[in-house]
């Protein structure tokens, strides 16, 4: 079966590297934007999944709602009121793409980049929209709304392209609990997990960190970020967490929440215990 072209278009996307000298530096300078805890807001830490498509739903309502509006003879006053309410949630709702597109890998970060510059194109149309309004040239006003919200549905395909077959924003870890069996797994003796260091085991082809404190206490956790599934096993155990080596999400090793992002979703969690010198994992349920 020939391939679908859209999908194909999208791959041509990912894998077109043209774009990458770009992307590093915009991508280096949202990381480098002084935030601060905003950044983890932005991200939706405290929502437990990404803001950012919550907050598009602002500007792409009242963008719709603006159109159907203009379908009316006349001038509507209210349209005018939605292009610019959507023009004003624009602009935060960007912000918080932006700062999820800059912790993505380099092929995701190819395909937002497109998705950002269609919404970019959306936000310079409705603004020359809203300005023909307010200057009484309405047909115009129309005409440039219509095609802004031509672009902001092609920006939605591509948003859906990078939440629903790249992934981006999902959590990674969510069917840890679906795989496991339970009862409790015995993964080694407890010399094989030497204090203050990372040891990667497997649990029914789970991959599970291991980390033993200098006073002998036992954490586990899963060992795929839940952010974009990062190997914590090679990330860096300080204070009693663990920070993803790929993109510096941060989380408690005692129940793995999530202490910083960009994660949004904490890591599923073992029980542990010692029998007979063997160290022993049950999924905290």
């Amino acid at each position: 079966m020939r391939q679908n072209r859209v999908l194909w278009l999208l791959d041509a996307v990912e894998r077109n590297t043209r774009t990458d000298s770009v992307i590093d530096v915009l991508g280096r300078a949202v990381r480098s934007l002084p935030l601060g805890d905003v950044r983890d807001l932005l991200h939706g830490r405290w929502l437990g999944h990404p803001v950012h498509p919550l907050m598009v739903q602002v500007p792409i309502g009242s963008w719709l709602s603006a159109a159907v509006l203009d379908l009316r003879p006349g001038r509507s006053r209210e349209a005018d009121l939605l292009v610019g309410v959507g023009l004003a949630a624009a602009a935060p709702a960007a912000l918080a793409g932006a700062v999820d597109w800059a912790e993505l890998h380099r092929q995701h970060m190819r395909v937002g980049l497109v998705h950002a510059l269609t919404n970019t194109a959306a936000v310079v149309l409705y603004g020359a929209s809203l300005v023909c309004r307010l200057t009484g040239r309405t047909g115009a006003g129309r005409a440039y709304g219509f095609l802004g919200l031509s672009a902001v549905g092609l920006g939605g395909m591509l948003g859906g392209h990078l939440a629903y077959r790249l992934a981006c924003g999902a959590n990674h870890a969510e069917e840890v609990p679906h795989v496991l069996t339970d009862g409790w797994h015995r993964i080694g003796t407890v010399d094989e997990f030497p204090a203050g260091q990372s040891v990667r085991r497997s649990v029914d082809d789970v991959p599970v960190l291991v980390v033993r404190e200098l006073g002998g206490t036992l954490h586990a956790l899963a060992e795929r970020c839940s952010h974009l599934a990062g190997p914590l096993s090679e990330g860096t155990v300080a204070d009693g967490c663990v920070r993803c080596p790929w993109h510096g999400s941060v989380f408690r090793l005692s129940d793995g929440w999530n202490v910083r992002g960009p994660a949004t979703a904490p890591q599923p969690a073992f029980d542990t215990r010692i029998v007979d010198g063997h160290v022993e994992v049950r999924l905290r349920r």
